[in-house]
């Protein structure tokens, strides 16, 4: 390696491990960053000088005046141009323009300070909307600052440093210690913990050896990897993530969209209401224009739709924001909004309630055979298999540490097994279906004990293969899905939450029973094909409403995009599934789901709150200032104040 070290690019030598990128982690509020936000900085200077104004009203007019034309425009001009492109580009009215005619109104019947004040107020609570969006979006896309751009490739014992899209299938790439992984891949050599947070949320680095797999986007810690590519650039988990939080950007909840409608209809009332209010009441109630005027700026501030507006988005990006925290990736708020109503959530077995990687739980052997010399044949046999039922033979043998043999001669046997040739014996592994054949095993063997053993160990819902010697029975093997750990506490979780629990399956209905029974669910259904379970979503959303589907596999694509919420495994799952569900839960922790529905349950109570307090706000302002009249500085603070807690009431969600 030292003659190879000298065709290392310098800038790679320089970089070393000795500056860890940042990973994004848990956020808590942070009033400098919020003091940094360039439109909180514009408000605050608004403030500040409309305060100079006012002190300065006393001994020099013309000062004072000028003093609050600069607060109105420092305070006021992104809102009026955003304002303005709506009126333009979608001629449409919004509650910017309403705001700033009213500070404007309120000026040029002398009320400055008034105008001033609610320029302020109102550009305040624009800054701290604005902060809440920007800080819940960074803390989505905040690993988009984490894509490696390069990477260092190894060819024939020289490296070169190549771009992120040169990188093909197969190639060997190091990635030293600190250094970002360039690509998703399969460790081939060294030993190392790596930083998973902005992939999978979890807060303490993963162990990676040899066989480990590591993802594009994370962060290597104190050892180096030699890592082979097996997925290339724009197919890694990594850049299937960016173009999620590019859809969760974009997308936006229904009651936004109804809120944003209401807007613009009930701006336009609010305009000719204010004009109805400014050309009538001097005729028919004999008041003087000054007063009708004023009466009409204070309407005109107190019936703007600000803190209704101000209601949903805030709230749910900061739950959204709160969710990407901890793994669970949201591609827009309206499936937030969406899991607030879940009635049941629908699992798929397979790698979704169970690991997904078979496992020997029975290994017997018969009479007249060692176990362990048994175990050393079958798993030097089945070593040369890519099947999964193999694999857990070998990691049986290599767990317990017993050394495999020399095979003379093997090949597989389709649609049965395989068999191989050991010291001049001929072995064979498969399908216990020879037990029901006559010529199955040889004279002799007490086929009635094999057949009693197998429909006991298949009752457990196991897979049963048996081990054969030339034409006797040697053995017998069970193997099983196991379920994960956290599936019972995940399923009674929901349970807890009063939601009904489902289990879609392919499997067979013993197996699918044993695993209903270890993880608690409610409902089984074993034995469906692809559309069977598209069958099933919709059955139950006709019965129970709105339904949850968890899966990991192309054939869970379709019950994905069926259900009211499709919710994808982020580690293990298929392209087709990440791709088609609504939420994904990227360490593939079945355990959050609870708690991100009660997060949503909790975010549209918050929701509530904000609209029905925005309401009664209003319109107790409103009718106040017909009734009895109110000042202007009242009807500002009291509007522009209930806009800014209905805001901070949505960023509770972020704790």
């Amino acid at each position: 390696m030292q003659a190879t070290s000298k065709s290392m690019p310098k800038s790679i030598a320089r970089q070393g491990g000795a500056q860890q990128p940042r990973t994004p982690g848990p956020r808590r509020f942070d009033p400098l960053a919020m003091l940094s936000n360039s439109e909180m900085q514009a408000a605050l200077g608004s403030g500040l000088i409309m305060l100079v104004a006012w002190a300065t009203s006393g001994w020099s007019e013309v000062l004072s005046v000028i003093l609050y034309v600069i607060s109105y425009t420092l305070g006021g001009w992104v809102k009026a141009k955003e304002g303005v492109e709506t009126l333009v580009k979608e001629r449409d009215l919004d509650v910017n323009l309403l705001m700033i005619a009213a500070a404007l109104g309120a000026a040029s019947i002398g009320y400055w300070n008034e105008g001033a004040m609610l320029i302020f107020i109102f550009a305040l609570s624009g800054a701290l909307e604005s902060y809440t969006m920007e800080r819940s979006k960074k803390d989505i896309s905040a690993l988009l600052a984490l894509k490696p751009a390069t990477a260092v490739r190894i060819e024939q014992g020289a490296m070169s440093e190549v771009t992120i899209d040169q990188l093909m299938l197969g190639d060997l790439l190091l990635i030293r210690p600190g250094e970002l992984i360039p690509a998703d891949g399969k460790v081939c050599r060294g030993e190392s913990s790596v930083n998973q947070a902005s992939i999978t949320g979890e807060s303490l680095p993963v162990d990676k050896t040899a066989g480990s797999d590591v993802f594009a986007g994370t962060v290597n810690g104190e050892g180096p990897l030699y890592i082979e590519v097996t997925k290339t650039a724009e197919n890694t988990l990594f850049a299937k993530i960016i173009r999620m939080v590019e859809e969760a950007e974009n997308e936006v909840p229904d009651s936004q969209r109804f809120i944003k409608r209401l807007e613009s209809v009930y701006a336009r009332v609010v305009v000719a209401a204010t004009v109805l209010l400014i050309t009538l009441p001097p005729f028919l109630l004999d008041w003087s224009w000054s007063d009708t005027f004023y009466k009409a700026m204070v309407f005109l501030v107190v019936a703007s739709p600000c803190a209704l507006v101000s209601s949903i988005m805030p709230a749910m990006l900061s739950a959204i924001s709160k969710s990407a925290r901890k793994g669970i990736l949201f591609k827009g708020g309206v499936h937030l909004e969406n899991m607030a109503r879940t009635s049941v959530v629908a699992f798929d077995k397979t790698g979704t309630l169970t690991e997904g990687i078979p496992q020997v739980t029975d290994f017997i052997a018969g009479e007249g055979y060692v176990r362990e010399e048994l175990l050393a044949v079958s798993a030097s046999i089945e070593k040369l298999s890519g099947h999964p039922l193999a694999e857990a033979i070998v990691a049986l043998a290599e767990a317990e540490q017993i050394g495999l043999r020399d095979i003379e001669e093997s090949q597989s046997v389709t649609g049965w097994g395989i068999e191989g040739v050991i010291d001049g014996q001929l072995w064979r592994i498969g399908k216990s279906n020879l037990l029901d054949e006559a010529e199955g095993a040889a004279a002799g063997a007490d086929t009635d004990y094999w057949k009693a053993l197998r429909s006991r160990l298949e009752q457990e819902g196991k897979t049963v293969s048996l081990i054969l010697a030339g034409e006797t029975i040697a053995g017998m093997i069970a193997l099983q899905d196991t379920v994960r750990p956290q599936a019972a506490a995940a399923v009674r979780k929901l349970q807890d939450l009063g939601i009904k629990v489902a289990m879609l399956t392919g499997d067979r209905e013993a197996t699918a029973r044993v695993i209903a029974g270890q993880s608690g669910v409610d409902l089984v259904f074993a034995g469906l094909l692809p559309e069977d379970k598209v069958s099933h979503i919709k059955a139950l959303r006709e019965q129970y409403g709105h339904v949850i589907m968890v899966g990991d596999g192309v054939n869970d694509a379709p019950a994905l995009a069926t259900a009211t919420v499709g919710m994808g495994m982020g580690m293990k799952g298929s392209g087709a599934a990440l791709e088609i569900a609504d939420v994904v839960l990227m360490n593939d922790n079945i355990e959050e789901i609870a708690g991100t529905i009660a997060l949503a349950r909790r975010t549209q109570r918050i929701v509530k709150q904000n609209m029905i307090f925005a309401v009664t706000v209003i319109a107790t302002l409103m009718i106040s200032n017909f009734v009895q009249g109110i000042a202007l500085p009242f009807g500002v603070v009291g509007h522009e104040g209930s806009t800014i807690l209905v805001i901070l009431n949505g960023l509770r969600l972020l704790r």
